[in-house]
């Protein structure tokens, strides 16, 4: 049977598209796939169609995994589509069809005999991880006053592999809820905006937008400087383990951390 390929956009609404007009196009699912993006080298025998992101069959798919799979199974599968690899679209698919289709229903990340159950589990423990780390070692500065806050507002660029942003928002805006606070994904021109006792929310930058060096206030330049002083002067020459020190602390995170930075 000819293969068939459902090329859609590298965003969970995206792969919860294609997870759903998959299932409707009652075909059944071994020769039926999910790919995220355009590949290079056409396959042989196979026919791609091209699906764009839908709303409502996002919210349709998503309820039904919430409901028959429950919040722990969905929030796994969440986070696998938020990987880097361009194999999460497949391996969410997979899973779901194990999940719904097979049997193994709220028990499937157990299923680790399954391959695309299996690797299903890793990416999503990949894109936690990274998560994780963000949460420590992310590095919010106090911009000069703006139009926007008269007491400014915390900006922090990150630089993931993954697109952790909706998964470190809620941290931040339960722990900053009083605070207006940006958080940047250089990556993907991704924003991760929460105003000071509201809900946050996501915004896109457009493919000209450029962030310039942004101006921050007086009194976090002097906290910066102090907070370097301090990181310089804490350490013990004699003991530097730069080798551990990056096994703790890797240099892409280093990059957006104000100790590790050069005035």
């Amino acid at each position: 049977m000819e293969e068939k390929y459902l090329v859609c956009e590298d965003s969970l609404e995206g792969i919860f598209t294609g997870i759903y007009d998959a299932y409707a196009l009652r075909e059944g699912h071994e020769h039926v796939h999910i790919q995220v993006g355009e590949e290079e080298n056409l396959r042989l025998f196979a026919t791609y169609v091209h699906i764009f992101p839908d709303p409502v069959k996002t919210e349709k798919v998503a309820d039904t995994l919430k409901v028959r799979l429950g919040e722990h199974v969905y929030h796994s599968l969440c986070r696998a589509a938020a990987s880097c690899y361009p194999d999460k679209g497949e391996a969410v698919y997979k899973t779901v069809v194990d999940a719904l289709t097979a049997g193994s229903g709220s028990r499937v990340m157990e299923n680790l005999r399954n391959p695309y159950v299996a690797r299903c589990f890793e990416l999503a423990r990949f894109t936690a991880n990274e998560a994780h780390y963000e949460i420590e070692f992310l590095r919010f500065q106090e911009l000069a006053n703006t139009k926007i806050a008269r007491d400014g507002v915390l900006f922090a660029r990150i630089g993931p592999k993954n697109n952790v942003i909706p998964f470190i928002m809620p941290h931040f805006a339960d722990r900053l809820s009083i605070e207006n606070f940006m958080v940047y994904d250089e990556n993907r021109r991704l924003f991760g905006v929460h105003p000071a006792r509201e809900e946050w929310y996501l915004v896109t930058a457009g493919d000209a937008f450029v962030l310039k060096d942004p101006a921050y206030s007086e009194k976090e330049e002097s906290y910066q400087e102090l907070f370097r002083a301090f990181h310089r002067t804490i350490g013990i020459r004699s003991r530097e383990n730069r080798k551990l020190q990056r096994q703790m602390c890797a240099y892409r995170y280093q990059d957006y951390m104000v100790e590790f930075q050069q005035t």
